[in-house]
C-alpha cells in the first residue's frame, strides 16, 4: 500500500522538497556474482537505466565474483572516492555459502537503515514471492558519509528496490546524510 496523499508530515515534504532541488547523486554499481558477465548482467544495466532516468550519475559500474577479499577492496575504494554518493550493489544476498555482500557491506557500515530492508521484504512478499521473502537479506546504512544499499540480484528484486524504496527517498537520504 502506498502513502495517501497528503499523509506525510510538513518536515517530510520539506526535506524532499529540499532535497529535490539538489544535483543528482553520483553513484557507483556494483553486480556480485559468479556467474554474470557484461552481456549478462541485466540487474546492474537496470540500476544504470533506471538511475539514469531519475537524473543521477553513474560514476562506474563493475562486476565483482562472490570473493570477500576482492569485494571488499572494491568497496573499500568506493567508499573512499569523493565522486561517490551512493554505492548501489546487487547479487550476494542469499543464503548460500558464496552469497558474502551482505556480510562485506555490513563490516563498513556506520548506521545501519533497518527499514530498507524491512520494506524490502514487506513490499516482495506483497507483490512477488510470498513467504519466501523472509530469505533476502537486503540491507542498507551509511558508510564514510555515503548512502550503501544491497539488493537481490534478481532483475524484478532490483526493479522492486530501485523504483519503490530507493529513488524516490535517494535525494532525501543523502540530504540528511549530509547534514
Amino acid at each position: 500500500m502506498r502513502p495517501r496523499e497528503g499523509t506525510q508530515s510538513p518536515s517530510t515534504t520539506a526535506h524532499r522538497d529540499d532535497a529535490a532541488r539538489r544535483d543528482g547523486a553520483r553513484c557507483m554499481v556494483f553486480t556480485v556474482s559468479d556467474s554474470r558477465t557484461a552481456a549478462t548482467d541485466e540487474s546492474g544495466a537496470l540500476i544504470e537505466r533506471l538511475l539514469v532516468a531519475a537524473g543521477h550519475v553513474v560514476v562506474e559500474r563493475r562486476l565483482l565474483t562472490n570473493d570477500e577479499g576482492p569485494m571488499a577492496r572494491a568497496l573499500d575504494e568506493a567508499l573512499a572516492r569523493d565522486d561517490v554518493d551512493v554505492v548501489l550493489c546487487t547479487g550476494g544476498t542469499g543464503l548460500g555459502s558464496r552469497d558474502r555482500t551482505v556480510q562485506v557491506v555490513r563490516t563498513r557500515l556506520d548506521r545501519e537503515l533497518p527499514g530498507f530492508g524491512e520494506l524490502f521484504r514487506m513490499l516482495s512478499y506483497e507483490e512477488q514471492i510470498g513467504a519466501a521473502a523472509w530469505l533476502s537479506r537486503a540491507l542498507a546504512g551509511a558508510a564514510r558519509g555515503k548512502l550503501v544499499a544491497v539488493m537481490p540480484g534478481s532483475r524484478a528484486a532490483v526493479e522492486l528496490a530501485m523504483t519503490r524504496l530507493l529513488i524516490p527517498e535517494l535525494q532525501h537520504a543523502l540530504r540528511e546524510l549530509k547534514r
